[in-house]
């Protein structure tokens, strides 16, 4: 039978190896979207807006806010029980993401949009650089994964400065997907080398 640290570990790698699902929340409710809603265009906060007008309306709404409260809710436990292979620095910047999601579900875009934007702005800063930071960490003992890392790291941070530069530009939808997306399977990767609990450094 595994010991605590090992279940911990086992737990933590899961819920890494569960937030990928998240896209499908996006999916399911774009389609309920009236008025058009573009996965290129349009910021994903869109699909969490509470109001709804002729010209646009997302009725489920509710369904993209829970998302981001529990896939955030996801992200720091799963940071707190892999804190161990993980590091304290990579572990702190994951939880403050987690949080920053959780935040965004509880502030809606079209309410306060300046509330929403001060709750999102650590999960864009805080995931790209959680990522360089792990590609670092495991250089030595997971090569692949490493390189892996620091490149969806890179390419992550750029794109949330692409975002935030972009505004209301035609491609910002698809620059905020680019900035979130890919970190959902390179911890998910980090995840599996650790599914079975305690890994052995490799020698």
């Amino acid at each position: 039978m595994p010991d605590a640290p090992a279940r911990a570990i086992r737990l933590g790698a899961l819920l890494f190896l569960l937030r990928p699902t998240y896209v499908a929340t996006e999916v399911v409710t774009a389609a309920a979207t009236t008025g058009g809603y573009s996965f290129v265009s349009d910021s994903v906060s869109r699909l969490g807006e509470v109001g709804c007008s002729a010209a646009y309306c997302s009725p489920r709404h509710e369904v993209m806010n829970g998302s981001f409260m529990a896939y955030g809710v996801a992200l720091a436990a799963g940071a707190l029980l892999l804190a161990r292979p993980l590091g304290p620095w990579v572990t702190g910047l994951l939880v403050a993401s987690g949080v920053s999601s959780y935040a965004t579900g509880l502030a809606p875009l079209d309410q306060d949009a300046t509330l929403h934007s001060i709750a999102a702005t650590p999960l864009f800063v805080g995931q790209p650089l959680a990522l360089l930071l792990l590609g670092a960490r495991v250089r030595e003992d997971r090569p692949r994964l490493s390189k892996a890392l620091l490149a969806t790291g890179a390419v992550t941070a750029a794109a949330a400065v692409g975002f935030v530069v972009s505004g209301d530009e035609q491609a910002a939808g698809a620059l905020e997907r680019l900035a979130l997306w890919p970190v959902l399977v390179g911890l998910a990767a980090f995840g599996w080398g650790h599914r079975s609990g305690m890994r052995r450094p490799r020698r």
